[in-house]
């Protein structure tokens, strides 16, 4: 499993799509990822203060784009989406709060 930090406005807006594509995705060509023991750390580097996020639960053993690990600045591998995530691979939508 994979997980995906968005906000419900990013998620709201693909909705009613079979896929799943933030804004990012369009500036750097692929869609940040983290493991399930990474999310802490990615929260509290990149969302500390900001309220009402989302996580999604990825199975990639259903995702339909490619998926690569690759080092990040701190050397840890992160799990990045390389397309659209396909919604059916998508298991869960957990609300932060």
């Amino acid at each position: 499993m994979i997980y995906h930090i968005a906000t419900p406005e990013e998620w709201n807006l693909h909705l009613t799509n079979s896929t799943y594509e933030p804004d990012a995705f369009s500036k750097e060509g692929f869609i940040h990822c983290s493991t399930k023991a990474q999310v802490p750390g990615v929260l509290q580097r990149y969302y500390a203060g900001v309220q009402n996020l989302i996580l999604l639960h990825i199975d990639e053993n259903k995702l339909a784009a490619l998926l690569k690990y690759e080092e990040a600045t701190n050397k840890e591998l992160f799990p990045h989406v390389f397309g659209p995530i396909n919604k059916d691979a998508i298991v869960t939508v957990e609300n932060l709060g």
